[in-house]
């Protein structure tokens, strides 16, 4: 793949750093032809890089690069532009099914006459390990080493298949386990700020910028890294050289001015963050911070916002670049000369941040004071339902007086004797405590502060309730130095806050397994308990199937609340315990100040604890160095009976043109879903229960019910995804009024049965699906599998009232139509009840977001017309649904160039 591209603006222009020469095209130079750019915020600079460098005259024109020079005139556009990454990353959940289909995409090419060896990654891509390992055992010196020989016993097919992988594509490295959450490898070792490539002999530099299979990619826009998380299906395509065109966004501008109070932590800012995005409207837009208040946030707090744009609904949280951005570089590793081609590179382009910088342009802005911040958590089931620490305990007593959490009022104070246990439970006790999950464990700040809390509260003689499963997962090993250096470690050791390993653990669902006297107490009296974590998203059934009520919360009060005991304590007012003297001990009696936390931070946070611990990054524990593969095999040989890794069936069949596009005639409704229905609910996530289609079918293969292991972990074999899509515990189809979980109804039957039955009966009966729902569809992470399971089920086409921006482009990767209700329109005001069968007209003059013809035909014989806006957004997005997909598309151009 070309580097570059004509430069008809004759941008390109060299610069010295260190007496080594970089290419690079000119953003002054282009200002000359296109207009001024000194206010264009410096997200969009990133784009109008990416332009001139590629600039084609076909995929990327001038035309383009005047596009968003024009943006700053309206602070808004009706354009699309294209963009490729400087990178790819990926996790091992999302990475596994990516390199599943490329490996697959090398057989399919084969048998198109194609050379296998063309399919690779076209740009560096980037695999963590991080998503595998799971809290099985906690609360003992023993649980990292245990937790580590589980993992590399469960995943060793998984494991095998990447390390052939790492061998057998170029432009494709791995980080083994144990060594962290993908986003803070990324932020401390993988981004370099600007990037470099060498094309014909030149060397060229230019922004970094990432494509990631994990929507919290956005942490990385912390270090001015512009990133966001795309689904594998998008990754893929980027991987393989396809520009990825994108409406140029509105950026909203938020204004941070003042300082953090005292006693409040970065988490507590970027859950009202959050808040105030979500109530504001950032879906589909960039933000990008500015104002005096930046000078008082340190880089770990920047990176702690970033990360959460999923949770505000932005596609990204930037942070320009300043000397704050160099001296965190500097701190974690990274060369000398690398930060100064950063800061001689971003100045020659107008895009470092400087005290005299103007404030960009901005569609709209809002602005926060953060002396106004107060503690807080995000529960019990939104992230960005803020709630402050002083009325955590009161709200959680209303919901559960007023029946919301599905407890009888007079019920509300029930508790339970624990069978062999001295202790009873009760609502709103918490039973699991954990810090974990990228958002905080990149953060310093937030973990010396726990620290010193598990100090404080061990002098006092308090101990955490033995109700509470307590667990911390590091993101990066620097983590465990600096705790260790600090002597913090032993403290959070005595309180139950043992490391369990190096990964995303309760936060994505791997909480493990709670004892089971507890998990009875709780079923057989449907308790609602509760946990407190330091992750980013506590969506319904995600961090355990028997907690109902799940808050997001700093380190600090994720072992404040271990120590509690209780969500139903308010920890403002009410002692957390009572000490060793016999007295009661509050909050406040063991919480760090701010200047404890900052002195301890710069104590013993070193830039040589990152080069030591980042040196070797890609070897690997003894596990991994011991995996033995096929190195010379160009294609991989897949193991039938593997349940980890199949091959998957999307190119059965496929020829070297397309087949026309046909309308959906006589489609029946798969699901009726609700608003705000997430990838959670629609991809499988967590356990696998033996009773669910996905644990019938791992009986039949002599899979143990204790080797299950998760949907996550066996996101390389459709056979199990499949059966998972749609199967989430809480999810409720109303077909079927009165039930939760993933069941469907077939017509005209009226049979009642799991999602991927009726599914299957209906595939075998030759009858297209659809899936119907309301506003928000596919909000959350970026999960392939949520597209992927739609198309396998035999969904032709998701209508709904709104889509979620990755995930409806996901949906046109894979095939599937996403449609929208007309305004005015949803499946309440049609009278839909799931009985109707659909026709979808129109498709074969199909042109981006056109609309669509849509016939329902009632079961007492009427119909009714309308029409769907058709979310098949750009020209080259028509082109991927011709061809069955994005992938179809790539295939076919690489059998065609052969």
């Amino acid at each position: 793949m070309r580097m570059i591209g004509q430069d008809s603006l004759k941008t390109r222009r060299t610069l010295v750093v260190d007496g080594k020469t970089y290419n690079y095209f000119s953003l002054p130079e282009a200002a000359k032809s296109i207009g001024d750019l000194s206010r264009l915020p410096y997200s969009l600079k990133v784009l109008l890089e990416n332009v001139l460098r590629f600039e084609d005259g076909r995929s990327y024109t001038v035309n383009d690069a005047k596009a968003i020079a024009e943006w700053v005139q309206k602070g808004h556009s009706e354009k699309e532009v294209p963009f490729r990454p400087a990178r790819i990353l990926l996790q091992d959940f999302t990475g596994v099914p990516a390199v599943v289909d490329l490996a697959a995409m090398r057989d399919a090419l084969l048998n198109l006459g194609g050379d296998p060896r063309k399919v690779n990654p076209l740009v560096p891509v980037d695999l963590v390990i991080d998503h595998s390992v799971m809290v099985d055992v906690s609360g003992t010196p023993q649980a990292l080493q245990q937790n580590v020989d589980i993992e590399f016993e469960r995943n060793g097919e998984r494991y095998e298949f990447l390390r052939w992988g790492q061998s057998a594509f170029n432009n494709f490295r791995v980080v083994p386990p144990g060594t962290g959450i993908c986003h803070q490898v990324n932020l401390e070792y993988l981004a370099q700020g600007v990037w470099t490539s060498t094309d014909a002999g030149d060397v060229y530099a230019f922004p970094d910028s990432c494509y990631g299979t994990d929507s919290h990619t956005t942490m990385v826009n912390g270090l001015g890294v512009l990133g966001w998380g795309v689904g594998g299906i998008e990754a893929e395509a980027a991987m393989l050289g396809q520009p990825i065109a994108m409406l140029i966004p509105d950026v909203i501008g938020f204004r941070l001015h003042g300082k953090l109070p005292e006693g409040v932590t970065a988490t507590d800012l970027v859950l009202t963050v959050t808040q105030m995005l979500r109530k504001k409207g950032v879906v589909g837009k960039f933000v990008e911070f500015y104002g005096p208040g930046l000078n008082e946030l340190p880089l770990a707090d920047r990176a702690t916002i970033g990360n959460m744009a999923p949770e505000y609904g932005a596609t990204c949280g930037f942070f320009p670049v300043d000397e704050v951005t160099l001296e965190y570089m500097r701190l974690s590793g990274r060369e000398e000369h690398r930060i100064n081609l950063v800061r001689d590179y971003l100045k020659a382009q107008g895009m470092f941040r400087e005290a005299d910088s103007p404030d960009p342009v901005f569609s709209d802005t809002l602005e926060l004071d953060l002396a106004t911040v107060v503690p807080s958590l995000a529960g019990p089931k939104r992230p960005q339902d803020r709630v402050a620490l002083s009325d955590t305990a009161p709200a959680f007593g209303r919901d559960l007086a007023a029946g919301i959490m599905g407890v009888p009022g007079d019920k509300a104070d029930l508790r339970v004797p624990v069978e062999g246990a001295d202790y009873d439970l009760g609502h709103g006790d918490v039973v699991i405590a954990a810090i974990t999950s990228c958002t905080n464990t990149s953060n310093p700040y937030v973990l010396v502060a726990a620290g010193l809390v598990a100090r404080k509260a061990v002098a006092k003689g308090l101990t955490a309730k033995p109700w509470v499963k307590t667990s911390l997962a590091p993101g990066s090993q620097v983590v465990t130095e600096y705790l260790n250096k600090s002597g913090l470690s032993k403290d959070l050791d005595a309180l139950g806050f043992q490391t369990v390993g190096y990964g995303c653990t309760t936060c994505i669902g791997n909480s493990g397994p709670l004892a089971e006297p507890i998990v009875d107490a709780v079923e057989n009296n449907k308790l609602v308990v509760a946990s407190v974590l330091s992750g980013n998203r506590n969506f319904e059934g995600r961090v355990h199937a028997n907690v109902r009520a799940n808050y997001l919360a700093s380190p600090p009060l994720v072992v404040a609340y271990a120590l509690a005991g209780t969500i139903k304590k308010d920890l403002t007012k009410e002692p957390i315990g009572t000490g060793s003297d016999g007295q009661p001990v509050f909050l406040k009696d063991i919480w760090p100040t701010q200047k404890e936390v900052s002195d301890t931070v710069h104590a013993v946070v070193t830039r040589k604890m990152f080069q030591e611990r980042y040196g070797d990054v890609f070897k690997g524990p003894a596990q991994w160095q011991a995996i033995r593969v096929d190195a010379e095999s160009d294609t991989y040989r897949w193991n039938s009976g593997s349940t980890y890794v199949q091959n998957p069936p999307y190119f059965e069949g496929m020829k070297a043109e397309p087949t026309p596009i046909a309308d959906v005639k006589g489609a029946r409704v798969l699901a009726l879903l609700a608003d705000s229905i997430t990838t959670d609910h629609i991809s499988p996530a967590g356990n696998i229960k033996k009773s669910s289609p996905a644990g019938e079918y791992l009986v039949e293969h002599q899979v143990r019910q204790a080797d299950f292991n998760s949907y996550g972990a066996r996101r390389g074999n459709h056979q199990v995804m499949m059966r998972g899509t749609f199967a989430n515990i809480r999810i409720k189809n109303e077909m079927v009024p009165g039930t939760e979980g993933g069941v469907s109804k077939h017509y005209p039957s009226g049979d009642v049965a799991p999602i991927y039955d009726v599914a299957m009966r209906y595939k075998r009966e030759g009858v297209p699906l659809v899936v119907l729902g309301g506003k928000e569809y596919g909000t959350g992470s970026s999960r392939d599998w949520a597209a992927k399971g739609t198309f396998l089920l035999g969904a032709k086409a998701v209508i709904a009232e709104s889509f979620e921006r990755i995930h409806r482009s996901n949906l046109v990767g894979m095939g599937v139509l996403p449609l929208v209700f007309k305004d005015g329109e949803d499946r309440k005001s049609l009278g839909l009840t799931g009985e109707e069968t659909l026709d979808i007209e129109g498709l074969e003059n199909l042109r981006p977001r056109m609309m669509l013809d849509l016939t329902i035909h009632r079961p007492d014989g009427t119909t009714t017309k309308t029409q769907v806006l058709c979310r098949v957004d750009t020209a080259d997005e028509v082109e991927y649904y011709k061809n069955g997909g994005i992938l179809h598309y790539v295939l076919r151009g690489m059998a065609k160039a052969a």
